[in-house]
């Protein structure tokens, strides 16, 4: 409600947190909404009025403007007198064509394959049992081999949502003057291209499923003569004679047991000595607020993976042929866990 002055009422309270949360499908079904029909991208020359935006869009006015006035509720535009909507910084990442774009990330996290995901979250809790897998009948990543079009928009939302991370990850780590870096899962080589573009001197191998490897980003003028990509299964062989593997947002996504089988299959292919980098979130112990915690849910209906503690982590890589050496925080999500294989 609003005052006469049309100023907010100041008897309505604001939401609360568990009104967030109950209502949190609906915000994310209308962030879906206006990354679909590309609004944001329609505002990159400044305000302009829902009926404006639904003429360029196909959408219909008065519906695009109530749900372009929940996403301003929460930050992500903005509403003048005249009934124009910009973007502001927090939504800025919304577009397409901008450093740093979550429009392909967006679109990953509210698909249907998450969706259906997280509906069946509440069995999850009582079985332990993948709630997408009960869903589709197979894993996640069996799912992503079967259909293409789901795997394009995985492979793009997690290009997106590491895009942002990938240059501050390379600079996070002391990499030598010159080292063989073999990136396993590594995509399309984002953060391979960011760690040979930092050091003129290191090589390396984007190393994947042969369908994504065949869609890489390391062709770049500063990387040029320095790597070569290979496709195969992680669970069972990966490239000998690295002197550095990396693991970035891989273990999280499998079960104890499956990372053994990788880390397993790293330790065959690397000396005594090589280092192994794994590159994802370390959550703190207990209940302490982390910006992975969210993800580890993600993990839970998705997938049979998990966020792991420093302890959890230095277990795995202990009975895989490891030794901890560091953990180096980075200014992105992840952190750096660093091992030496004994």
């Amino acid at each position: 409600m609003a005052s006469s002055t049309g100023a907010p009422d100041p008897s309505v309270s604001s939401p609360s947190p568990l009104d967030d949360l109950m209502f949190g499908h609906i915000h994310s079904a209308a962030l879906r909404a206006v990354v679909v029909h590309g609004v944001a991208d329609r505002l990159a020359e400044g305000p302009r009025t829902a009926e404006d935006l639904a003429r360029s869009t196909g959408t219909h006015g008065p519906s695009l403007r109530r749900v372009l006035r929940l996403l301003a509720v929460k930050g992500l535009f903005r509403e003048d007198a005249q009934g124009a909507f910009a973007l502001t910084e927090a939504g800025r990442p919304l577009r397409s064509d901008v450093p740093g774009s979550q429009h392909a990330a967006v679109l990953m996290i509210t698909d249907p394959m998450m969706g259906r995901s997280a509906e069946g979250l509440p069995e999850t809790v009582r079985t332990g049992d993948s709630a997408f897998e009960a869903s589709y009948g197979m894993s996640f990543f069996e799912h992503l081999l079967k259909s293409p079009e789901d795997r394009a928009v995985f492979d793009a939302g997690m290009a997106s949502l590491s895009g942002t991370e990938d240059e501050r990850v390379a600079q996070s780590y002391p990499f030598p003057e010159t080292a063989r870096v073999v990136d396993v899962g590594g995509g399309r080589g984002g953060l391979l291209r960011a760690v040979l573009a930092a050091g003129p001197g290191l090589s390396g191998v984007l190393f994947d499923q042969p369908a994504t490897v065949a869609e890489n980003v390391l062709d770049h003028p500063d990387t040029a003569g320095r790597w070569r990509t290979e496709g195969g299964d992680f669970f069972t062989a990966v490239p000998s004679g690295g002197d550095i593997y990396v693991l970035k947002h891989i273990l999280h996504d499998w079960s104890d047991e499956d990372c053994l089988r990788i880390l397993g299959a790293i330790r065959r292919a690397a000396a005594p000595g090589a280092r192994l980098l794994v590159v994802d979130a370390v959550l703190p112990e207990g209940s302490a607020p982390h910006p992975a915690v969210e993800l580890d849910v993600v993990m839970l209906m998705a997938v049979q993976g998990r966020e792991r503690t420093a302890a959890e982590f230095t277990a795995l890589l202990e009975q895989s042929g490891f030794t901890l050496h560091r953990i180096l925080p980075t200014p992105a999500l992840p952190s750096i866990v660093e091992a030496v294989a004994v």
